[in-house]
């Protein structure tokens, strides 16, 4: 959530002007709706008045930003007129304390989707996986008026938004489909939503990789403390990592072994180059030899406390070319042989 009168550096004005006017507008509803002027909110966030007249006007990302954080502590209202009930500041605030400590990303959409149905029952949200994609599904259980494409958009960026802040990754979209006719704005959907985006749907939903589902919550009390500080995450930040990655490479590596022999052979089964492999994992502060270690270590300790096999074939089993480079890697893994491992049990 966003501090008024802290001052902001750079000026809201810097940057491409690529938000359409459109939601100001509608920001503007939300408060001649509650009798109240908004001239004081445009001022902060440096927006002149005249653009709201102004259908083809657009303003930057961090005025978007700045002025719907005003407006919701103004209104007191984070859901900006869009429900039958407003939604008292600090409402999306728990969603994201209570989906904090979940496991996976998974399990916190399911948890948020779950909780948003407390706050309003104008929209249902929905998690499901079918065939390896995940979508999430908006609902518009009420007539949302002139606030549908705002109220639509906002939630679905926002809810992108904690998923990727939850997880620290990219999360990039398959595809966003929208159930209003395209507005006349609709080139800024580029900018709103990676990958294509189809009006006239017949559900609202984003949809990417069930993968990401399986990706750790990465983030505590104190990183949502320093996030709280700022809007409420309309806009979508930019990941540069993709933390899928490592996942994908972790289960390419334990399940087909035979990719894994060089770089080359295990780029090219996850479609890209081995110089981009390289770069991406360093990026997400990972190495393609550690990721190998650390899945050889795994198989090898599964089998020496899970079977009776000797450790030759146990070697094997791991990726090593011989018994005597595989007891001198398990002693730097463990800081003991597999024999002795294997005696000692689980611990």
């Amino acid at each position: 959530m966003v501090n008024p009168s802290r001052p902001l550096t750079p000026s809201p004005t810097q940057g491409r002007a690529e938000t359409p006017i459109a939601f100001i507008q509608t920001i503007a509803a939300a408060y001649a709706q509650r009798g109240v002027g908004m001239e004081s909110a445009l001022a902060k966030a440096q927006i002149e008045p005249s653009l709201l007249l102004q259908n083809n006007a657009r303003v930057t990302a961090m005025q978007m930003e700045l002025i719907s954080g005003i407006a919701m502590q103004e209104l007191d209202d984070e859901g900006l007129g869009w429900f039958s009930r407003r939604l008292p500041w600090g409402s999306y605030g728990l969603l994201v304390r209570a989906s904090l400590t979940s496991t996976t990303l998974g399990l916190a959409l399911a948890r948020w989707c779950r909780h948003h149905g407390l706050l309003t029952d104008d929209i249902h949200l929905h998690l499901s996986e079918h065939d390896g994609v995940a979508t999430l599904q908006l609902d518009e259980a009420h007539d949302l008026g002139g606030f549908r494409e705002f109220c639509v958009v906002s939630v679905l960026r926002n809810a992108l938004g904690v998923a990727c802040w939850l997880t620290d990754s990219r999360i990039p979209l398959q595809a966003t489909r929208l159930r209003f006719a395209a507005p006349a704005h609709q080139d800024s959907y580029r900018v709103l939503f990676d990958g294509p985006t189809t009006f006239n749907a017949t559900v609202n939903s984003l949809q990417f990789d069930a993968g990401y589902l399986a990706l750790p919550v990465r983030r505590d009390e104190a990183a949502l403390q320093h996030m709280l500080q700022r809007a409420l995450l309309l806009t979508v930040r930019p990941y540069r990592r993709d933390r899928l990655l490592v996942e994908k490479v972790r289960q390419t590596l334990a399940q087909h072994p035979e990719h894994g022999r060089n770089a080359e052979d295990l780029a090219a089964w996850l479609n890209m180059s081995a110089r981009t492999l390289h770069r991406q994992l360093k990026e997400e502060g990972a190495s393609l030899q550690a990721l190998k270690d650390a899945v050889r270590r795994d198989v090898a300790m599964d089998l020496l406390l899970r079977t009776q096999r000797p450790v030759k074939q146990i070697a094997e089993a791991a990726g090593f070319q011989n018994e005597k480079s595989f007891i001198r890697a398990f002693k730097g893994w463990t800081g003991t042989s597999p024999d002795a491992f294997r005696q000692q049990g689980p611990r």
